[in-house]
């Protein structure tokens, strides 16, 4: 891919790794709780570069739905403990304005409360491509 990593970016490409361990397990889709990195997520969905995107990342398709709610965002742990603390980019509004209530308050307690506008499309159903190896298989 040729596009530029910006934070938003490889933050993207990391909630698609939390996203697929999740539904690897059964688990509940993630919650995209980041304004900054969902308005990336948008700009790519309309890119023609996408799909590659979500192949160099997790090695398939991962569609996006909207889905709204409020509450603890359910996937930190995960994150955590495959990439480390999560980033101020998490915390900052489409506009680039950080909120710094909101990166305190994770700091102090590891949880995180907010509200989503959309998580990616899980696995079964067929909503979530097949593996690219599986997918170009015979």
């Amino acid at each position: 891919m040729t596009a530029v990593q910006t934070p938003e970016r490889i933050e993207l490409g990391k909630f698609f790794q939390v996203s697929v361990r999740q539904f690897d397990a059964d688990q509940a889709a993630p919650e995209m709780f980041s304004a900054a990195i969902d308005a990336e997520w948008h700009r790519l969905l309309n890119d023609p570069e996408y799909a590659a995107f979500c192949t160099a990342n997790v090695g398939r398709l991962i569609n996006h739905v909207e889905n709204t709610g409020y509450g603890r965002i359910s996937w930190v742990d995960a994150y955590e403990e495959m990439f480390g603390q999560l980033p101020e980019v998490w915390f900052t509004d489409a506009e680039g304005v950080l909120d710094e209530r909101a990166l305190a308050r994770y700091r102090e307690t590891g949880e995180v409360r907010a509200e989503w506008d959309c998580t990616p499309i899980p696995g079964d159903g067929g909503d979530v491509a097949p593996k690219v190896s599986e997918a170009t298989a015979g």
